[in-house]
This record gives structure tokens, C-alpha cells and sequence, in this order.
């Protein structure tokens, strides 16, 4: 990276929109330097190719220069085979976009949250790991800017979460036991090492997330 331009930078895209008659606005995701926005030049002639390589999903390796907020770009690689997320799996993918979009600021570094992305398509392309993939990815995303939820202890009660009490959730103050409680200690436990591995701990584990 000079002062003015980043070359070869790891990266995928989470949105893009048309800009005038030829051009891209591009939202992506990159390793090193968080989320940037991107003017991609005469991308919509019909003589260019570089428009089939930005498509979500795709590991690519960007360059870009410019010192205002819209970046640039200069080039485009794609960086090895993949697997194109379909049906629900791409469904998903745009959802954990989304998340990616409203959570970090641009500019605003993140390495491990493109670790966690990478880890999160790989999963999404196994249809039994989906539900799981994206319960661990919102977890993980929360921790990771500074939003990690309390699992394990019941702060009120001043005791653990055990696995077979109920109990409900408060934003602040994270479990609380009682009889009428939405979600199991069992469920909860799970998320704390997330260990989603049966149908009822990933339903109170989305009723969780959703809340």
C-alpha cells in the first residue's frame, strides 16, 4: 500500500450498484483495510469482463487508489476456484452481507471478520451446516465488535447456567432463570461453545439471535 493506493488486496464484494451509464459502485469487504467503497469504471461495456468477476461470494484480490471515501478501482483478480452458493445457501450468504454492511464501519479494520466470512461460505455450501454456520457467524461477529453476549452465568440469580434449568434473556443483565424461560441452560451452554448440533438448541438458538 502506497498513501493514495492498496495493491492485490484480499477481498469480496457484499453489494454493488449501477453508477451512470457504465460504471459500478461496489461495497466489499477486504482483509486488511475493513469495508470500502469502490467506483469501478466502465465495468458495463460490453467489451469488459470485469463485471463477471464482481459478483459476491467470489475471492478476489482488488487494487485501488484515491483519497477520498470512494476508492478506484484499478483491478481485478480472481483468486482460485469456487463453489457458487445456490438456493437457500445464497440466500443466506446476501443475509450474512447484510450483517457485515450494518455491523462495521468503512474503513474500520477486521481482519479476523474475514477469517469468520471465509469460515462461514465454506459452511454454507453443506446444506446440513447452514443454520449452524449462520447461528455461529452472528455469535462470533457480535464478540468480535464488541457485542458479545453473556451465555453462561446468571447475573440476577448470581449463580452459573445450568443445562436443565429454563430461562429468559435480558439485553443487559444476559440469562435469567426462570420456570416459564424461553430458552434451556442446555441451549445457551451450546452457543457459549457453540456446539449446535441438535434441532432443538438451533430453534431456541435462532428465537435467541432473532431477539
Amino acid at each position: 500500500m502506497t498513501s493514495n493506493a492498496v495493491f492485490l488486496q484480499p477481498a469480496f464484494i457484499l453489494q454493488q450498484r449501477k453508477y451512470r451509464e457504465t460504471s459500478f459502485i461496489i461495497d466489499a469487504l477486504t482483509r486488511d483495510f475493513g469495508r470500502v467503497s469502490l467506483l469501478a469504471k466502465g465495468v458495463r461495456k460490453t467489451k469488459s469482463q470485469t463485471a463477471g468477476l464482481l459478483q459476491p461470494f467470489r475471492p478476489l484480490n482488488l487494487s485501488y487508489f484515491g483519497k477520498s471515501e470512494l476508492k478506484t478501482l484499478s483491478n481485478v483478480e480472481m483468486i482460485k476456484p469456487y463453489d457458487q452458493l445456490q438456493g437457500l445457501a445464497l440466500y443466506c450468504g446476501f443475509y450474512v452481507n447484510e450483517l457485515i454492511t450494518c455491523f462495521l464501519h468503512k474503513y474500520d479494520p477486521h481482519p479476523e471478520v474475514f477469517e469468520l466470512y471465509e469460515t462461514c461460505l465454506s459452511c454454507l455450501l453443506e446444506p446440513s451446516k447452514i443454520e449452524m454456520s449462520l447461528r455461529i457467524f452472528e455469535l462470533d461477529l457480535m464478540a468480535t465488535v464488541g457485542y458479545g453476549l453473556q451465555l453462561d452465568y446468571d447475573c440476577f440469580n448470581n449463580k452459573a447456567v445450568h443445562s436443565l434449568a429454563n430461562y429468559h434473556y435480558n439485553e443487559e443483565q444476559g440469562p435469567i432463570e426462570s420456570q416459564d424461560g424461553l430458552y434451556s441452560g442446555k441451549t445457551l451452554l451450546a452457543l457459549k461453545s457453540r456446539a449446535l448440533n441438535d434441532s432443538q438448541t438451533l430453534h431456541e438458538a435462532k428465537i435467541l439471535m432473532r431477539a
